[in-house]
């Protein structure tokens, strides 16, 4: 059985050197993953820094780096963070997952049914 899953950021993450980063890869969350998340005092005192955390503990590699901390994350921008999401929501979910979708020529917004990914 696969348990990782490789993807590629809309537009990537920018580190200190101006190096931008596009590729990585996701590991199957694990049921400790969730737990310790909701343990964290941050998770506590701010619920939106939730999917932060836990995608710091499942996002393995980004580029060249292999330590995807909350403070990488923090940085990135918000299209890649929302993508990061899905993927995790996709990955990690037994039913097919609806989202919101724009159409890129009129703006339009859907929603869409898409498969989970298979890990």
């Amino acid at each position: 059985m696969q348990t990782e899953i490789e993807f590629t950021l809309p537009r990537g993450y920018v580190d200190a050197a101006g190096q931008v980063h596009r590729q990585g890869a996701m590991r199957l969350a694990t049921a400790l993953d969730e737990i310790s998340v909701q343990a964290d005092a941050r998770a506590r005192a701010n619920e939106a820094y939730i999917p932060l955390l836990l995608l710091s503990r499942v996002v393995i590699r980004l580029g060249g780096m292999t330590a995807i901390t909350p403070g990488v994350l923090e940085g990135m921008f918000a299209s890649d963070f929302a993508y990061l999401q899905d993927v995790y929501l996709r990955l990690n979910s037994p039913a097919p997952v609806t989202v919101t979708a724009a159409c890129p020529h009129c703006g339009g917004q859907f929603q869409l049914q898409v498969a989970p990914l298979e890990g």
